[in-house]
This record gives C-alpha cells, sequence and structure tokens, in this order.
C-alpha cells in the first residue's frame, strides 16, 4: 500500500507543535540556567565585596589608633613695620 501524498494534517500539526513546545521548553532552561549563574556571581561579588570593605575598615581604624600624634604648629609672630 503506498503512502499517501498528503500526510494527515493533524498528525505533522501536533508534530509541529511539540517541535516548537520542545524548543521553547528548552530556551526556558538555558534561561533559568544562566540566571541562576548571574545571580550566584553577583551574590559572590557581594560577599567579597563585603568583606573587602570590612577588612579595610578595620585597617582605617587601626591606622588611626596607631598614627603618631600631629605635630602641633606654633602661631606665626606678627612681622614688624
Amino acid at each position: 500500500m503506498e503512502k499517501p501524498l498528503v500526510e494527515n494534517s493533524k498528525d505533522t500539526a501536533r508534530a509541529r507543535a511539540d517541535l516548537r513546545f520542545k524548543k521553547q521548553e528548552e530556551a526556558a532552561t538555558v534561561r533559568q540556567k544562566a540566571m541562576a549563574e548571574y545571580v550566584a556571581e553577583s551574590d559572590a561579588r557581594q560577599i567579597k565585596t563585603n568583606k573587602l570593605k570590612a577588612l579595610r575598615l578595620a585597617k582605617e581604624a587601626e591606622d588611626l589608633a596607631n598614627a603618631p600624634p600631629a605635630p602641633v604648629k606654633k602661631p606665626a609672630r606678627a612681622k614688624k613695620k
């Protein structure tokens, strides 16, 4: 028995719809994965930034506490005319 020249249009339409749905699902999965990676990198960057800021502030406070006192300037004398 020969195949009909035109396949059942319902079957082809369903196959096209299934293929389109599968592609959309794959694209959504790729987007979700990319977004999760972006969020993870952003969180890691924020944690590192906060840690470095805390270290910098601690060092500045230590430097300020251990700084030698500023020399006292004597007032300038008035010039004679």
